[in-house]
C-alpha cells in the first residue's frame, strides 16, 4: 500500500510480519513440541502424545536429544514469533517535495534505538539506482544514491519485486524526485 499526492509520496515497508515468516514460526514451534514431547515419552516410559509413539526410543542418549532439539526449537520459534509481533524491519520511506526531505523509517528491536527515523534533504539525491543479482537467489534492490553518503535501500531486503515492477516504481520515484534511474 502506497501513498501518493502532488508533493508527498510514502511507500511502506514490509517488515517481519510475512506469511513466510509465519509458516516458519509456525511451522519450527509444531516440530520442536513434538521433538520434545517425544523425549519426555521416552524418559517416562509411556506415550504422551498418542500419534507419537516412543516406546523404542531410550532416554539415554536419543531421549536427551530430542528434548535439547525439542528446546532449542522452541527458542529460535519464539525469536520467530517476536519478530513478528515487534514488526522489525517495518517502516516507511516518506518523499515530501514540499518540505524538501526524504524521511526512511524503520522499527528494529525493542531498545533505546528501536525507531530508525532519518532525515536527508531530497535535493542531495542524486539517482535512484537498481541493483538486481541474478542466479539461484536473485535479489533486486532500490537504492537512492546521496551526496556524500552511502546508497540508502528502499524496501526491504527480503522483496523480491519482479523486474519490470521494480524499473516502473524507480522511473515513477526518479520523475517525482527529478533525478535520474542508473545501475541496471
Amino acid at each position: 500500500m502506497n501513498s501518493r499526492s502532488e508533493s508527498i509520496r510514502v511507500y511502506f515497508v514490509t517488515g517481519s510480519r510475512r506469511i513466510s515468516n509465519f509458516c516458519w514460526a509456525s511451522v519450527l514451534l509444531l516440530g520442536s513440541s513434538g521433538f520434545f514431547c517425544v523425549g519426555l515419552s521416552s524418559y517416562f516410559g509411556k506415550d504422551i502424545v498418542p500419534l507419537l509413539p516412543a516406546q523404542q526410543i531410550l532416554f539415554v542418549p536419543q531421549g536427551i536429544v530430542m528434548c535439547f532439539y525439542g528446546i532449542a526449537g522452541f527458542f529460535v520459534s519464539l525469536y520467530f514469533w517476536c519478530t513478528i509481533y515487534w514488526d522489525v524491519g517495518g517502516g516507511y520511506d516518506r518523499f515530501d517535495k514540499g518540505r524538501g526531505i526524504f524521511i526512511p523509517f524503520r522499527r528494529g528491536f525493542p531498545g533505546r534505538n528501536r525507531r530508525v527515523l532519518i532525515q536527508n534533504l531530497t535535493k542531495d539525491i542524486q539517482a535512484i539506482r537498481i541493483d538486481v543479482q541474478q542466479g539461484l537467489s536473485p535479489r533486486r534492490v532500490l537504492r537512492i544514491k546521496m551526496k556524500g553518503h552511502q546508497e540508502i535501500p528502499l524496501g526491504h531486503v527480503g522483496d523480491n519485486f519482479a523486474l519490470r515492477e521494480i524499473e516502473e516504481k524507480a522511473a515513477e520515484l526518479a520523475r517525482f524526485l527529478g533525478v535520474s534511474v542508473g545501475g541496471f
